[in-house]
Order: structure tokens, then C-alpha cells, then sequence
């Protein structure tokens, strides 16, 4: 029997533990932006040291960032393979509406082959199969076919404000040839894909403020300001008929899609009437000039994230709100600067609103958009591995997304990156019932474990 054969063996034998074992880490409640969970957030770190321990890591320890703690292992550093740094985080999104799911979000349910939990594909699902793949060639005493190192954060949720600066300062450690990251998705059930791109983000929220206090509508309404009403209007103004972002110099840096994409995406297999039916929309809308696929993998947008003002609970109150507050985001694609975008929107609000009201912007988090060589030879390699374990071809695409820490680990260790998901987008991810499809939490392990080798085999490549 081969390695490869040994390691395909161990991987079925196992699949049942592995699944308890991701149960394990998914029951801890690990929501970063809420500050009750701060212990389960070391709790669910140091968990993570114990899998990384079992899968033969040289090293593996929690390490400090400023925020809350991310998780650091390597395994022993050989000079004549390459280094893999596998990303990931184990912060989850919080569970609300709690009402809305079948099973208590932090108690793993397996049903039609597929696990429900929050965090099962948004990313402890598909950080885990990294850390079983490496765990095979220990386990059956092969050497690794190549040297791994792993940062797990705990703030992707909330921006990862302090990772950035822990990269940086610590890019001696991270040295490594190639970032491999698991936290998008497949082109389809059953068909694999390798990403290229993701397009960055800015996110605002905006304030209007009327009076010092809520006021009687029938008594004040059509004398004093309502926020609500003005905040409306100036968020219609921010976007034509035709879908076009209204802002002065928006589309300036906007990178143009090639022909050469355009024709590939429209080769892919995609119905626009079933995606249609399968957000439950009446009708799709969007940029004119753009197909579906070209607007939500590398157009850039402009959403309302929320929306706050006066009554909003059962029955009637005729009340005038004294404030009125948007959460706004535009999704960015290469070239464009995520501040100088946050800095026009504020500018251009302000401009728009009303002496009426008060105004206040701020400025929550973003990063830039990332693009990789389509062609790299590394992205062909993912794509072996991905025929391996799928037993289909995969495709190339970019994704809508953001994981604004690509960038980062890019710029600063001069890496390329491989994007490989193993989630599919309607796994409810920040939403109720978020799942993962077992067999291919299964297939990317395998695919996992066959990218080593396809790496291993690749010896090196340009930077």
C-alpha cells in the first residue's frame, strides 16, 4: 500500500471521530464581539492546541494579539520542502434570532448528512480539516510532505483589528512560501473551486439627529425634523436607477473585468431563475451591464446593513424619532482604497443631508480587495487536489466575500495565497441554522492531504 493509499485508508476510518471531534470545538460559544464570551474564547484556543498537539505539531501554543488570543503551531521546519501557513479563525458570529433555529446553535445536530451548528462553515468546519489531514501522516508515522505552519485568530468576525499588527511584528515566524485558507465556498454541490479573488469592504454607520428627544408626531410632526425621513432620502440619493453608486469618484479605481473572465464566468455552469428561487426573491436587480455573476464576484456595492429609528415594536406609537441610524457597506474590488472609499461616502452624506438634522459617520472596519495570479502554478495544484478528493473538475472564480487578512499576510511575508473552501453559500452562514455538508467536510480533508503532496511535488515556484 502507498502513502497516499495509507492516508486515503486512515481518513475513512476515522471520518466518525472526526466528526465528535469538530463537535467539540463547536460547542463552544466563541462570538467575538460579545465580551461575556471572552473565557470561552481562550477555552476554544486552547482546545485547538490540544488537536494540533494530537496531529504531531513541533509547537503549538496560544499567543497573545492585543485581542483576543489566536492560536500558533508549526510543525518541525525541514529546508528541503516548502511551508505551507494554514489561516483560519475560530470565532464565530453571534447565534440571534435565537427563535429561528431547528437545534441550540452550540449543540451540534447531524442530520441529512449535514452538521448544524454556528461556526460549521464560517470556519471551524473548514479550518478542522487542515489540522486531521496533518494529523493522517502523523498518525501513520509518514513524514509530512510539507512543513506546516498555522495562525488561528479569534477576531475575523469583528475585522481582525489585531492581527495585522501581530503579523508584522512577528513575520520571522510566519515565514513561508504559499497562505492556504479555507473559508470560502465550492462553485456548487459537487463541484470544487479554487478562488482567485475577494473583493475588500468598507463599513460606515451614519447618525442623523433631530431633536434632544422623541416628540408626539401629531403635535410636532411637519415642524421639527424627522431624522428617519431625511436619512431615507439621502440614502436613496446614493445609487441611480441603473444601479450605479452615485458617489463622486467611486468607480475612479475600480479595475475592469477582462474579456477573458467574462467569458470564462459565462461558461460556468449558473441559472439565474433557480438562483432566483433560491434567495426567494421576486426579481433580481443589480448594476446595468453586468450579468449576476460579474455583480457579486467583482462589481463593487453599495448596502444598507441596518436600519434603526423610533418605534419599532408591536402596535402603533406615534412617535417622531429624534435619531435615525444606517449601518452602510460597500464591497470593493481590486484597486480601490477601502479608507479613501469610507472618507467619499462620509463626504458625500454629509454633503446630501439636510441642515435640519445632525450628522455623525463612523468609521467601523474594511481592507482591500485581493487578486492572485489565475494562472499561478499553485492554483493548478489546488485544482489536482481538488480532482482528487471531488472526483470532479474544479473551477477558477473569484467570490464576493471578504477576508480582508489575505492582504495582509500577502503584503507582509511576499506569499501567495490558495483559496480553497469546502462550504457551499447556502450553508446559512451568519444566519440561523448554519451547516456544513459532511461529505465535504470529509473531501476537504482528503483534498487537504493530497495539496500537500501536490505542493511537495511542485518543489517551488516564483513568488
Amino acid at each position: 500500500m502507498t502513502a497516499t493509499e495509507k492516508v486515503e485508508q486512515y481518513l475513512k476510518d476515522n471520518a466518525a471521530r472526526f466528526e465528535e471531534e469538530l463537535k467539540e470545538i463547536l460547542r463552544i460559544p466563541s462570538v467575538s464581539t460579545d465580551a461575556a464570551h471572552k473565557p470561552d474564547m481562550l477555552r476554544c484556543a486552547e482546545k485547538l492546541v490540544h488537536f494540533f498537539q494530537a496531529a504531531g505539531m513541533q509547537e503549538a501554543r496560544v499567543v497573545e494579539t492585543g485581542g483576543h488570543p489566536a492560536v500558533y503551531a508549526q510543525s518541525e521546519q525541514k529546508p528541503d520542502r516548502p511551508t505551507v501557513l494554514v489561516y483560519g479563525h475560530y470565532d464565530v458570529q453571534p447565534e440571534d434570532p435565537l427563535d429561528e433555529w431547528e437545534t441550540p446553535p452550540f449543540e451540534p445536530d447531524i442530520r441529512d448528512g449535514k452538521i448544524f451548528a454556528r461556526g460549521t462553515s464560517d470556519d471551524k468546519g473548514q479550518f478542522f480539516v487542515h489540522i486531521k489531514a496533518a494529523e493522517a501522516y502523523h498518525k501513520l508515522g509518514l513524514e509530512y510532505p510539507v512543513n506546516y505552519k498555522f495562525i488561528i485568530e479569534g477576531e475575523e468576525e469583528i475585522g481582525s483589528p489585531s492581527l495585522a499588527p501581530w503579523i508584522a511584528s512577528h513575520a520571522e515566524l510566519l515565514k513561508s512560501d504559499v497562505l492556504m485558507v479555507s473559508d470560502t465556498t465550492l462553485y456548487a454541490p459537487g463541484v470544487p473551486a479554487v478562488l482567485y479573488g475577494l473583493r475588500g469592504l468598507a463599513y460606515i454607520e451614519v447618525e442623523f439627529k433631530g431633536g434632544d428627544t422623541d416628540m408626539h408626531s401629531g403635535m410636532f410632526g411637519g415642524a421639527v425634523p424627522n431624522p428617519a425621513n431625511e436619512l431615507c432620502k439621502v440614502i436613496a440619493q446614493l445609487k441611480d436607477d441603473k444601479g450605479r453608486i452615485t458617489i463622486p469618484g467611486f468607480y475612479d479605481k475600480v479595475r475592469p473585468l477582462t474579456q477573458g473572465e467574462r467569458d470564462a464566468w459565462a461558461k460556468l455552469p449558473f441559472d439565474e431563475e433557480e438562483f432566483r428561487k433560491s434567495v426567494g426573491a421576486p426579481q433580481l436587480c443589480g448594476e446595468e451591464g453586468f450579468t449576476t455573476t460579474e455583480r457579486r464576484w467583482a462589481r463593487p456595492t453599495l448596502d444598507v446593513n441596518g436600519f434603526c429609528s423610533g418605534f419599532t415594536g408591536e402596535g402603533a406609537k406615534t412617535v417622531l424619532p429624534a435619531k435615525a441610524m444606517a449601518k452602510i457597506s460597500c464591497r470593493l474590488v481590486p484597486d480601490q482604497d477601502h479608507e479613501e472609499i469610507a472618507k467619499m461616502m462620509e463626504a458625500e452624506i454629509r454633503r446630501l443631508a439636510p441642515p435640519t438634522v445632525e450628522v455623525k459617520v463612523s468609521f467601523h472596519h474594511g481592507g482591500p480587495a485581493w487578486m492572485n495570479n489565475p494562472d499561478h502554478p499553485i492554483n493548478e495544484a489546488a485544482r489536482k487536489a481538488y480532482r482528487r478528493a471531488w472526483h470532479a473538475e474544479p473551477v477558477l472564480m473569484r467570490e464576493g466575500g471578504s477576508i480582508a487578512i489575505v492582504s495582509d499576510f500577502c503584503n507582509t511575508l511576499h506569499i501567495p495565497a490558495i483559496l480553497m473552501g469546502v462550504g457551499l453559500d447556502t450553508d446559512n452562514i451568519h444566519a440561523p441554522n448554519e451547516h456544513l455538508t459532511l461529505s465535504d467536510f470529509h473531501a476537504g480533508i482528503a483534498a487537504s492531504a493530497f495539496l500537500a503532496e501536490e505542493l511537495a511535488e511542485l518543489g517551488s515556484w516564483e513568488k
